[in-house]
């Protein structure tokens, strides 16, 4: 080597000049050998996966690396540590060229359609800190058992949403990294244990995962998420639960679990969420769920689809932070308590299918951010209170089946949000109030089994949103209205697709919780069991999105109807029971989708239309007796008269009668008289039985 005091002037000169250039540039510190390295295994990655989205076109030779999508590389080294390509379609095996990222700290493949196993070379990672695979729905098999020791860093698992089966690995539970765990909605099966690491999160739910509820003993202080609900579990619920300070959520819903909830199970006021509902948890709800009830950030109580019995505890009615309130399908018995109206941050209600007596608390009006109120199937009693008008954002009201009376508040047209109203089997009477017209909002209305009278306003088709109204069984009179159809309404052109009102919570960290009320997808009118009069309106034939129609068991007559073969989607139909005459439209044997079909006991005549769809329905014309199923000439279409055979048997013309000639007739007559003349006076008993001799009485 020569020194620079052995060089000449000049070049020493240079030589200067280009170390000073070299220190004022970037200094790469790594080699173009590994660079390269990484960036072919990302080309031989994408060759090897099918991209019908093109997520991947800045991957190219052409493109720095530093510019590829979900690519990031380390400034120190310039290998790559991030691999995130999260929701870009892709689909296909795993390709195991990715073992060779042996620097990558970070891997998301989620939300994609990858599909089988996890690739054993994994085990090379052993730099990562995540390991996202969750919600592809095609990776499937036994989770490895490497997975829980290859790498000493990794801090967050996430495979949720996959195919996965077998028992969780037991190297997951020992390992001591490990903070955020999801396992969810997998089909995995055996036991929970305790965990060695101290987890922040944990999502095991929906497996079919058996045997108790650890206590987690070694994330007391840390644990803020828990969610077990859809497996197995069973037995009680621990006490030591009580003992996991930062917990926020905590979700035991759908299992096993049973007995009775113990007076110790007294939660962190931080809880926000606590989901106890869909087990067989027994004997009264406790008193205290929470500590220091003043400070409770609980959001949500849902203990419903359980066996619990005693009355709604007061003390619920203090957590004024309490926005969903469910105790559904219980066997609480007793009154709601008066303090209800505390919770004025309350959103959902239900309290429905329990055992509840008392009436419809004013209290209730107390709770102006109501949107969800559910307290059918009980045995509640007394009238509809006229102050629920307050709460005008109310979406859904469902008081069915108890036992309330008198008539619909005319105040209740304060409820302007209103979209489900459920108000079927009580005893409401007086006529459908104007209150109802104010509900604009409203997708369904249910009144049936009432005493309700008086005639049907012209208003009652003209909602907008309407998708469902049941006023059958009443007793409503006069004519279906024939006007004000609002065609465009959604019995026009519903698709099904929403079939629940929800109301959403909003939680810590841009985090949501949904709630709902659902109601059925099909869209109909049912109007039977009344005493209706007059023609069908053939503004009903405007309903083209009509899935059900039943006008049965009324005083309906004139013809049915020309264009029912329009209502595409038709699937029952049910005019029995009335006094319909004139014959059966063509058009009923054109609608492809029919499922029930009953025209029974009306007054119709003729031929019915021919064809396979309406020979599915074989009662669907008993007791018209004008009525021809088949072997009907044309002109009996026309004129049935007496004789011909009809429905069951009837005569209902006199085409096809077969007289007998009046010589035949008396050669009949006569050879009858002489047989049975001789049979008389061949016969001892007979002869005995007719010439007996007659006792005079007097």
């Amino acid at each position: 080597m020569i020194s620079t005091s052995e060089m000449p002037p000049s070049s020493c000169l240079i030589v200067s000049f280009f170390l000073l250039f070299s220190l004022l540039q970037p200094i790469p510190c790594f080699s173009d050998s590994l660079f390269t390295s990484d960036q072919q295994a990302l080309i031989s990655f994408k060759s090897q996966i099918h991209d019908p989205k093109l997520s991947l076109s800045s991957w190219s030779s052409h493109n720095p690396v530093t510019n590829w999508t979900g690519v990031s590389i380390s400034n120190r080294t310039g290998r790559v540590v991030v691999l995130d390509l999260a929701g870009r379609s892709l689909f296909g095996p795993i390709p195991t060229v990715l073992c060779n990222l042996s620097t990558l700290q970070l891997l998301i493949l989620s939300t994609n359609s990858f599909v089988g196993p996890i690739p054993q070379c994994f085990t090379q990672l052993r730099l990562l800190r995540t390991l996202d695979l969750s919600k592809n729905a095609g990776l499937q098999g036994p989770i490895p058992p490497w997975i829980g020791n290859f790498s000493v860093f990794l801090t967050k698992l996430d495979l949720s949403y996959n195919a996965f089966l077998g028992e969780i690995p037991s190297t997951i539970f020992e390992m001591s990294s490990l903070i955020y765990l999801d396992l969810s909605n997998n089909q995995l099966v055996g036991n929970i244990h305790e965990f060695k690491s101290s987890l922040n999160y944990l999502n095991l739910g929906h497996n079919q995962l058996d045997g108790s509820v650890p206590c987690f003993s070694r994330s007391v202080k840390f644990l803020s998420f828990l969610n077990l609900a859809g497996n197995a579990l069973s037995g009680g619920i621990p006490t030591c639960i009580s003992s996991l300070k930062l917990l926020k959520e905590l979700n035991l819903s759908s299992n096993g679990l049973q007995y009775r909830i113990s007076p110790r199970f007294i939660l962190s006021h931080r809880v926000e969420i606590l989901d106890l509902s869909s087990n067989r948890l027994s004997g009264p709800i406790p008193g205290s769920l929470v500590q220091n009830p003043d400070k409770s950030r609980l959001m949500l109580v849902d203990l419903s689809r359980n066996q619990l019995t005693g009355e709604i505890p007061f003390e619920l009615t203090n957590l004024r932070n309490l926005q969903a309130l469910s105790l559904s399908n219980n066997q609480i018995f007793g009154k709601i308590p008066p303090s209800i109206g505390n919770l004025t941050y309350l959103q959902f209600l239900d309290l429905s299918f329990n055992l509840l007596t008392g009436s419809v608390v004013v209290g209730l009006a107390g709770c102006f951010q109501l949107s969800h109120l559910n307290l059918g199937h009980n045995l509640l009693t007394g009238e509809i209170r006229p102050e629920l008008d307050a709460l005008d954002g109310l979406r859904v009201l469902d008081l069915s089946s108890n036992q309330i009376w008198g008539e619909i508040p005319l105040p209740l047209a304060g409820c302007k949000s209103l979209e489900v109203v459920d108000l079927s089997g009580n005893n409401l009477t007086g006529e459908l109030s104007g209150a109802i017209l104010k509900w604009q909002n409203l997708r369904a209305i249910s009144v049936a089994g009432n005493r309700l009278s008086g005639v049907l306003p012209d208003w009652i088709f003209s909602f907008e949103n309407l998708q469902q109204i049941d006023l059958s069984n009443n007793g409503f009179s006069g004519f279906i209205p024939d006007g004000n159809f609002n065609v465009s309404l959604k019995l026009n052109g519903f698709t099904g697709s929403v079939n629940a009102v929800t109301v959403s919570l909003d939680l810590a960290k841009g985090r949501r919780f949904d709630l709902g009320y659902s109601i059925d997808q099909v869209v109909g009118i049912d109007i039977s069991h009344n005493e209706l009069k007059g023609a069908i309106p053939t503004g009903l034939l405007g309903f083209k999105g009509l899935e059900y129609l039943n006008l049965s068991c009324n005083h309906l007559d004139g013809q049915i109807p020309v264009g029912f073969d329009k209502m595409t989607r038709l699937r029952k139909l049910d005019f029995s029971h009335n006094g319909l005459t004139g014959q059966v439209p063509h058009g009923l044997s054109e609608i492809k989708g029919l499922e029930v079909l009953d025209l029974s006991y009306n007054s119709l005549s003729g031929p019915v239309p021919q064809g396979d769809r309406l020979r599915r329905f074989p009662g669907a014309f008993a007791g018209n007796p004008r009525l021809c199923l088949a072997g009907c000439a044309a002109a009996e279409a026309k004129l049935p008269e007496e004789g011909a055979t009809g429905v069951g048997g009837h005569s209902v013309g006199n085409e096809g009668k077969s007289f007998v000639s009046v010589g035949a007739f008396w050669i009949s007559a006569v050879t009858s008289f002489y047989v049975s003349l001789v049979t008389l006076l061949c016969s001892s008993k007979a002869r005995g039985y007719i010439f007996r001799s007659v006792r005079p009485e007097f």
